[in-house]
């Protein structure tokens, strides 16, 4: 508090006065300001420690995370010859791989034109489909196929356009392909000739397979420009044949239609670069949980220290941590700690305590990893210690495997029981397509209703034997964008009594088929008599006794149970017993538990800081209030002052007065 300067013309000490007397009322200010900064330490002291334990979290990412140790590392000798990926069902093995020959897709090149911009046909509406397959039989010259054969690939979607008068130049017919995204890319190329322009279509997929077929129904000279059969009548030329990736896997041979190769290695994708020949070494990355280990223990030990410093007392100095004595960092502490300590239930591994893998608590409440014996377990037993880190389940059925959990799934074994195998909707028809051929009317169309979703399918004129006609039925429904866009399919086949059988790709009780006429040839020459098919069926069982809930392949643990929430899929087998699923909730997944308890939102820390800065609002309105009442007490004490200070001025004043007079009388003063 400012004081102005009064007692000048008395000559007291009003000044001082004053001073002392405003320090006198600031004491409870003084008071105030002490706790102010005593709840800042405090707050400055947890926003530390908070950040610790938030690094410490971010330690855990790894740890946490099953891919981690479900996943093993594939090393290449050389990378651009092939490189490799894992996934969880890959095994430790080393592969010498050969490549002779990379995957190719096929690309065909019609007859020139003189224009890119010039109207073909009339306009009239034309449906252009491409179908995919191989070309086998016969030969090539020249770009084209004679006496050949061409087989449809059932797994490649048949795609279709539509020309008219909107778009029947070079450049309509190239940009309408390229936004149908049908499996084809589309371009122009000119070869400087007087009919320079070339459509030029290039499948998108690679492979022996890839081969197109491509059928025109409408103008006629749209027809004599994009038809194009390998076995019939050709208007393009063969530019890349479609071929197939050749290698060998340890000596065995291995042919792919993709440079993706993913089905010879289990769990393992090889990547094909170039021709040559090297090495693939499938490996546990030990290297990787090691050092997430390490920080791991890095990272708690920068909590340790930190909890130290803050809780500390120095008898010399006499001076104390910001936290000493406080509850909340004990109870932190002793959570972390506790949950470091206990085992891990639920394990079907040899690991249930830290300890085990060569991580111990020392004598100051830090831990230490024992590099060796670390290894040793990670050697060993590389997946058990992923059991004692990660939220993971291991089945001891090979069809079945965890796939999910909840927060409220309890660690722990459990027996599995199957009283239903999932199935898929499907629909067979009662027509022996094996006594005759099938022909497809320009122009057909059917109606798909699968899973749900509804969809006009357009099939492909043309004469189809059985094979020919599932193929085609097949690739057309899964070609048509309404379906594939949900990501719904079928598999067409011809079983026995030549009948064509439809499955849904997917399972349970909402897969179902059922088809409808809709333009050209009816249904009935595809299935009979046969129109609407049968639901399929969802998994059903128990675990632990309990019954669990079936979603398709899907079996999730009741809610309330001891599995709630646990989720395992059913890959097919037999009903009755199957087996257990463990699941462990490992020390990284119950430590990011306790952290978010700590720090997270409405944690023990931000609870405590709030608590503090609700303290200091409230400590900061009493202090505008108090220095409000110092001031007012101060101007009180001013003005009492500065009156007295007239007053003693004026009585000095006529005390020297009287003492002149007096002297005047006594004669002791000049008049």
């Amino acid at each position: 508090m400012s004081v102005s300067s009064i007692g000048v013309a008395s000559g007291l000490p009003l000044d001082s006065i004053i001073s002392k007397l405003m320090a006198i009322e600031s004491q409870p200010l003084t008071a105030i300001q002490q706790k102010q900064a005593s709840y800042n330490s405090d707050v400055t002291a947890y926003g530390a420690l908070s950040g610790v334990i938030s690094a410490f979290q971010s330690s855990l990412t790894t740890l946490s995370n099953p891919a981690t140790f479900s996943n093993l590392t594939a090393t290449s000798g050389d990378n651009a010859i092939v490189s490799a990926s894992t996934s969880s069902v890959a095994t430790a093995g080393t592969y010498n791989v050969n490549v002779t020959q990379l995957a190719q897709g096929q690309s065909i090149s019609s007859a020139g034109q003189t224009s890119t911009t010039n109207t073909i046909g009339t306009g009239q509406s034309t449906t252009v489909t491409f179908q995919f397959g191989t070309i086998s039989g016969g030969t090539s010259s020249n770009g084209v196929y004679t006496g050949a054969t061409f087989t449809q690939d059932a797994t490649q979607s048949t795609g279709s356009i539509t020309i008219n008068s909107s778009n029947n130049s070079l450049q309509g017919i190239r940009d309408t392909i390229n936004n149908a995204n049908i499996g084809v890319k589309a371009s122009i190329i000119g070869d400087g000739s007087a009919t320079p322009y070339h459509l030029v279509f290039a499948s998108n997929s690679t492979g022996a397979t890839s081969s197109m077929k491509i059928s025109v129904s409408g103008d006629t000279a749209l027809q004599g420009l994009l038809s194009n059969d390998p076995s019939g009548t050709q208007n393009f030329k063969e530019i890349n044949a479609g071929q197939s990736a050749n290698l060998t896997i340890n000596g065995i041979a291995v042919s792919s239609n993709t440079n993706s190769v993913s089905s010879s290695i289990q769990g393992v994708t090889l990547k094909l670069g170039k021709v040559g020949t090297t090495s693939v070494s499938i490996a546990a990355n030990t290297t990787a949980v090691t050092t997430a280990v390490n920080s791991f223990v890095t990272a708690y030990n920068n909590i340790n220290s930190t909890i130290a410093q803050l809780t500390s007392y120095n008898t010399t100095t006499k001076a104390a941590g910001a936290l000493l004595g406080d509850p909340t960092v004990a109870t932190v502490q002793n959570q972390l700690r506790s949950t470091l300590s206990n085992a891990v239930t639920g394990l079907g591994g040899n690991f249930t305590y830290l300890a085990q893998i060569g991580i111990t608590f020392q004598k100051d409440g830090s831990l230490a990893a024992d590099a060796g014996k670390l290894q040793t377990a990670l050697t060993n037993n590389f997946t058990d210690v992923g059991g004692l880190f990660a939220a993971v389940g291991q089945s001891t059925d090979s069809l079945t495997r965890q796939v999910g959990s909840t927060a409220n799934t309890k660690a722990g074994n459990y027996a599995l029981n199957i009283t239903q195998i999932a199935t898929q909707g499907s629909l067979v028809g009662n027509l022996n397509l094996n006594s005759t051929t099938t022909t497809i009317a320009a122009n057909t169309a059917i109606n798909v209703n699968l899973d749900g979703v509804s969809a006009s399918v357009n099939l492909p004129a043309g004469t189809y034997n059985a094979t020919q006609l599932a193929s085609l039925v097949q690739s057309s429904i899964n070609g048509t964008s309404t379906l594939s866009a949900g990501g719904l399919s079928v598999v067409a086949s011809i079983d026995s009594n030549g009948y064509l059988n439809l499955s849904s790709g997917s399972y349970g009780s909402k897969s179902v088929i059922s088809l409808a006429n809709g333009t050209g040839t009816n249904i009935s020459a595809l299935t009979g008599t046969a129109f609407a098919g049968f639901a399929g069926k969802d998994v059903a069982g128990t675990l632990n006794g309990i019954v669990a809930t079936g979603n398709g392949q899907i079996l999730t643990g009741a809610s309330g149970s001891a599995s709630d929430g646990l989720q395992v899929i059913v890959n097919g087998g037999a009903t009755g017993s199957r087996g257990t699923v463990y699941f462990s909730q490992g020390f990284a997944y119950k430590l990011n538990s306790v952290v978010n308890s700590v720090i997270g939102t409405g944690g023990l820390i931000p609870n405590a800081i709030s608590g503090f800065n609700n303290t200091l609002k409230d400590l900061k309105k009493q202090t505008d209030t108090l220095n409000a009442q110092l001031t007012v007490k101060q101007a009180a004490y001013q003005a009492q002052y500065s009156a007295l200070d007239t007053l003693v001025a004026s009585l000095q004043s006529r005390s020297s007065f009287l003492t002149s007079q007096i002297g005047i009388l006594n004669g002791s003063t000049n008049k």
